[in-house]
């Protein structure tokens, strides 16, 4: 399996002109075709993380799952630490996909019903074939207590989680491969605004102290505001405006960018 290269001057993911398109077919024969992405460029740097911002429509979550070929592009190129993703066979895609996971947006559809939190963290462990089961389970303890649980936790299920509780479990496992790339995809859309500020800490806190290289989507702007030192706009499956955070918040010059901005209430501007 390639392993990616880490040059700190380089990007760890690029993707150049990515293109999704949907097919859309009729009663009678072929209908017009649905373009998700179009022509999208992003550099993410090591160790940093790049917001993907946008309304409901505009590519954004089709973005990630691209990148981590969860669906195929129509076109473009992906690479993560200069190992052509959209070239690799399908085992080698599955053991690739150690260094890059996903946190999903929904706490709830994303963990298994009938396993313990200590068997989910556990599974990508034993699919990788990485460790025994004493150091599986030290893995998992460790998971645990890294995103603010107990790690008496692991003998539960998760209809005993609240939904912040359950996203800090998502999170532990996209972490348990130490990936080098982790997307994040509205993680905290689904959670109660109350919830919500410590789930976006707990992501800025992990991504300093292990180094990770984040893609963070959200349609919120100062959402993505909390965790960016750069953010991508997006509108139709282009790319509107890109720019560092402060930067973009303070002047935006496109109408899509003030447009995010200015529906922020105020009392959502520091979550």
């Amino acid at each position: 399996m390639p392993e990616p290269r880490i040059r700190p001057d380089a990007p760890l993911l690029r993707v150049r002109g990515l293109r999704k398109v949907y097919p859309t077919r009729r009663a009678f024969g072929r209908g017009e075709d649905v373009i998700a992405v179009d022509g999208v460029d992003l550099d993410v740097m090591p160790g940093r993380t790049m917001g993907l911002v946008g309304a409901s429509g505009s590519g954004k979550s089709t973005i990630g799952r691209c990148v981590l070929r969860l669906i195929e592009p129509t076109d473009g190129s992906i690479e993560l630490g200069g190992v052509d993703v959209r070239a690799l066979a399908r085992e080698d895609l599955r053991r690739f996909r150690r260094h890059m996971q996903i946190v999903f947006q929904d706490p709830y559809s994303s963990l298994n019903p009938r396993l313990t939190i200590g068997d989910a963290l556990e599974e990508p462990l034993r699919v990788h074939r990485i460790g025994d089961r004493d150091s599986r389970r030290q893995r998992v303890r460790e998971l645990l207590e890294m995103v603010g649980l107990r790690p008496s936790h692991a003998d539960r299920y998760p209809h005993e989680f609240s939904g912040g509780q359950r996203q800090r479990i998502g999170i532990a496992r996209a972490l348990a491969l130490r990936p080098r790339l982790v997307i994040a995809d509205e993680p905290v859309s689904a959670l109660d605004v109350s919830v919500q500020a410590q789930v976006l800490n707990l992501l800025a806190e992990l991504q300093r102290e292990l180094g990770l290289s984040m893609l963070f989507i959200a349609h919120d702007l100062a959402v993505v505001e909390h965790v960016s030192e750069e953010i991508v706009v997006l509108d139709a499956g282009r790319v509107v405006e890109t720019g560092p955070a402060a930067r973009l918040i303070a002047a935006p010059t496109h109408e899509v960018t003030r447009r995010l901005r200015d529906a922020v209430p105020e009392a959502s501007e520091s979550p």
